[in-house]
């Protein structure tokens, strides 16, 4: 596959995990630029997710994470379109929990879902800890 210019994405990247570093590292490998939208406290709140880490310090993990080329607030559904537009993104990438989606922006951009990875998810690990169980050995 050819590399692309810009890909940008979403999310919350709550309790940041081996599932974001890999979604990443595809996302990366796409394009030579890796931008990220990530959801405030107040859009996840309006959406009825309650997130663990406070948005200040999930910007900063994905600034910090070698695969993102830049990240910003990501405020409402309605601000992708202007946010692929004022990025240049050539490419809108989620993780196939998504597929279909978000199809209306092949008007601005391609789009594509990727794999997640197995046995590994924020609700998963949210869950663990409101169990109080350990963490599985295999994550």
């Amino acid at each position: 596959m050819n590399r692309r210019g810009t890909l940008i994405t979403y999310g919350t990247f709550d309790m940041f995990h081996i599932g974001h570093v890999n979604l990443l590292r595809r996302m990366s490998d796409i394009a030579d630029h890796v931008v990220v939208g990530v959801s405030t406290d107040e859009f996840n709140a309006e959406k009825g997710k309650k997130t663990i880490i406070p948005y200040e310090d999930r910007i900063e993990i994905l600034r910090a994470c070698r695969y993102v080329d830049g990240a910003f607030a990501e405020t409402c559904w309605e601000q992708k379109p202007d946010d692929i537009r004022r990025e240049g993104a050539d490419v809108f990438a989620m993780g196939d929990d998504w597929a279909g989606k978000f199809d209306d922006l092949r008007a601005f951009c391609d789009v594509l879902y990727l794999p997640r990875t197995p046995g590994v998810s924020t609700t998963m690990l949210k869950r663990i800890r409101e169990d109080g169980d350990n963490l599985p050995g295999d994550l």
